[in-house]
């Protein structure tokens, strides 16, 4: 397998349309956190996201991934629809950024953020319970139907969340 960089540019306004879309397609997220010993750790959770393109989770503060972010904010999301079939037109989208804990007026953003998407929560006591909050740096999404078979590209998230497209990549097989 070869991975060519291609010289084709993607406008950010089609970027940001494609990560939108993937976020919605699943309300699951693997989060990749590092442990204090530098090993890798991935949890699980629901999610909620914001125009800004930012995160949000619930989680026990005592969680491995809880405790690894507390000690190291650097977080990698993965989400993607995992009724996909192998063979057919893929889509996903990785974020890379940082993530901590939700308190005082950015927690209850969170929360709200979180209830618009999972309207049960308004219903529940989750005490022991808090909201991260993740900001992406950067991004990297797969869309196949909407950018070509094997075709991922990455974009930086800068000021005011706008994204700036760095680099198309194609894979290809060596057959």
């Amino acid at each position: 397998m070869a991975i060519t960089r291609s010289r084709r540019r993607i406008a950010a306004t089609r970027i940001a349309a494609s990560a939108r879309e993937l976020l919605d397609a699943s309300t699951l997220c693997a989060i990749a956190t590092v442990r204090a010993d530098g090993s890798a750790h991935v949890n699980t959770a629901y999610f909620a996201w914001s125009p800004d393109l930012e995160i949000v989770w619930m989680s026990e503060r005592q969680a491995t991934h809880s405790r690894n972010i507390r000690g190291n904010p650097s977080v990698a999301i993965a989400v993607y629809d995992s009724r996909q079939t192998w063979g057919e037109p893929d889509r996903g989208i990785q974020l890379f950024g940082t993530a901590h804990e939700a308190e005082g007026e950015e927690g209850v953003g969170a929360r709200t953020l979180y209830a618009r998407r999972f309207p049960r929560l308004a219903d529940a006591d989750f005490g022991a319970y808090r909201f991260y909050r993740f900001r992406p740096r950067r991004l990297k999404l797969f869309d196949e139907r909407a950018l070509g078979p094997a075709t991922f590209v990455t974009a930086r998230v800068g000021a005011g969340s706008l994204l700036e497209w760095e680099q198309t990549e194609v894979y290809r097989s060596d057959a």
